[in-house]
């Protein structure tokens, strides 16, 4: 072989690998799941839903998730999960849903055998009372099973986690604890103490020398994929008058674990949640390209499974967005859908496609 072919064969075969070792986080594209703790909820309890809300209304809960070890080891790098304040303990540990299926079925259902929601700290579900059933009844217990999982694979990439901290009152339900500013701080604590820093990519890791986590977005800050591989990435997906709580505990995004969604033009924003990519398609590639990160969906309410449609999960691919979350990285077992989310050659993780 001649010495030109030798090169141009070496630039073809290692060329690529140097770009992806080069590629920024940012530069990357995967999917996910949305609610990913979710379990198998009682029938039992759908049939009581539909009888009182109607089918339309409470067939956008007939979805589940597998236990999250088992999504990663798909492939998935996204994950949200819901926590509610208990710091008492024992607050959701008998929830209604329980007399409805024993009144259903006549037995009695085994939810925490182990009383773990006797326990003080961050509870893990959907509804309260309602859609309770969770691979982990504890926030702490998740992060433990994340924890061993990227023990066990140091090299992956960084996974995304959107935390909605629930205290939305539903009538006739159990009410939840308010997510006070030291309430929301709890969530760090728990972070730090079950998954440990080194863990984290943090609002300070890509802030660096920059005036604001802002500034250091707009500068294109943020770290080559593999010097924060084995990490997470947490962010607080909740309304701007609860982000406001958050940041009276953490100014400026300083010693925080969470990222927040804050629109762009604040100090803090650097990641957003954008869910609808069809309408903001043109809207997502712009802060995309300016730096930011975002999240979208693919589906939602199971409607797009249900019919098939996968028109906005193409305008999530060409947003450009990050993050895209789905329910359906599987086909559903509760409907007849052949409706399965990933990309090109059932793959999860990708190059982003509008940055180079």
């Amino acid at each position: 072989m001649k010495p030109k072919q030798a090169f141009l064969l070496f630039l073809l075969i290692f060329l690529p690998l140097v770009v992806s070792q080069a590629q920024k986080l940012n530069q990357t594209q995967v999917i996910g799941s949305h609610n990913s703790y979710k379990s198998d909820m009682a029938p039992e309890i759908l049939t009581y839903l539909k009888s009182l809300v109607g089918a339309a209304s409470a067939q956008s809960l007939e979805y589940a998730h597998l236990p999250l070890e088992k999504q990663l080891d798909l492939g998935l790098r996204n994950l949200e999960l819901d926590v509610f304040h208990d710091p008492q303990g024992g607050r959701y540990g008998n929830p209604k849903g329980l007399e409805i299926i024993s009144k259903s079925t006549g037995r009695a259902f085994s939810l925490d055998p182990e009383k773990k929601l006797e326990a003080p700290g961050l509870k893990l579900f959907h509804v309260q009372d309602i859609d309770f059933q969770s691979h982990y009844l504890l926030f702490a217990d998740a992060l433990i099973a994340l924890k061993n999982w990227s023990n066990l694979h140091p090299d992956h990439h960084p996974i995304f986690i959107l935390i909605n901290a629930k205290d939305a009152a539903v009538p006739g339900t159990t009410s939840p604890l308010p997510f006070s500013a030291a309430a929301l701080d709890s969530i760090d604590l728990e972070v730090r103490t079950h998954l440990g820093i080194d863990k984290l990519v943090t609002p300070d890791l890509i802030r660096g020398n920059h005036g604001s986590l802002e500034a250091a977005v707009l500068a294109g800050n943020w770290p080559n994929l593999n010097e924060v591989r084995g990490k997470f990435l947490f962010v607080l997906d909740e309304s701007e008058e609860k982000i406001r709580r958050y940041l009276t505990q953490k100014p400026e995004l300083k010693n925080a674990v969470l990222f927040v969604n804050l629109k762009e033009g604040n100090p803090e924003a650097g990641f957003r949640i954008i869910n609808d990519p069809i309408s903001n398609e043109a809207y997502i590639q712009d802060l995309v390209k300016k730096g930011y990160l975002i999240r979208t969906r693919a589906d939602s309410d199971t409607k797009e499974a249900r019919t098939g449609d996968y028109t906005k999960f193409e305008k999530a691919k060409s947003s450009g967005a990050q993050v895209i979350s789905t329910d359906y990285y599987v086909p559903s077992r509760f409907f007849e859908s052949t409706y399965q989310v990933s990309f090109e050659g059932k793959r999860f993780e990708r190059a982003n496609p509008i940055l180079d």
